[in-house]
């Protein structure tokens, strides 16, 4: 595993829809594997291929429960929605913050790293993330939807 370079923004490929995965090789499984250790080095809870420059709708995510591989993801089914009290940041832009709309609660269907098939459902922080990181996969920011955007507060001390 590899600790890769999280592409930051303005730069263009984070502007640009990822193309489907249709190869299940070794070369998916070291990419998957450097992504979960780069998003745990950046101390993120998820990550998307196009943020560390691949194009592949592929992202993984760690929202407390242990790392989830997503590939060809799609959003099949979405209730409620969240939207107070649940400021949104990106690794690939950091600093800032943003009030976003999503939905409370969602059912995914995506493949694993083998290429098969299963459906995951994800409710509150975990449902937010599989939404940002489904955006990237379209090349769409947190930064384009929200309703407000605002400066991270530095923590004391630094």
């Amino acid at each position: 595993m590899a600790i890769r370079t999280i592409v930051k923004h303005p730069d263009p490929v984070l502007r640009e829809k990822a193309k489907e995965v249709t190869k299940f090789n070794e070369n998916l499984h070291k990419l998957l594997d450097d992504m979960v250790e780069t998003m745990y080095e950046a101390d993120g809870v998820g990550l998307a291929a196009p943020q560390v420059g691949i194009l592949k709708r592929v992202f993984v995510l760690d929202c407390g429960d242990g790392p989830v591989e997503f590939i060809n993801p799609e959003i099949i089914e979405h209730r409620d929605q969240q939207f107070e009290n649940h400021p949104e940041g990106c690794l690939s832009i950091p600093g800032l913050y943003g009030d976003v709309r999503r939905h409370l609660w969602v059912k995914v269907r995506a493949q694993n790293r083998h290429g098969e098939t299963f459906e995951f459902e994800g409710v509150d922080l975990t449902s937010r993330c599989i939404q940002h990181e489904l955006d990237h996969l379209n090349g769409v920011l947190f930064i384009d939807i929200a309703d407000r955007v605002y400066p991270a507060k530095k923590e004391e001390g630094e």
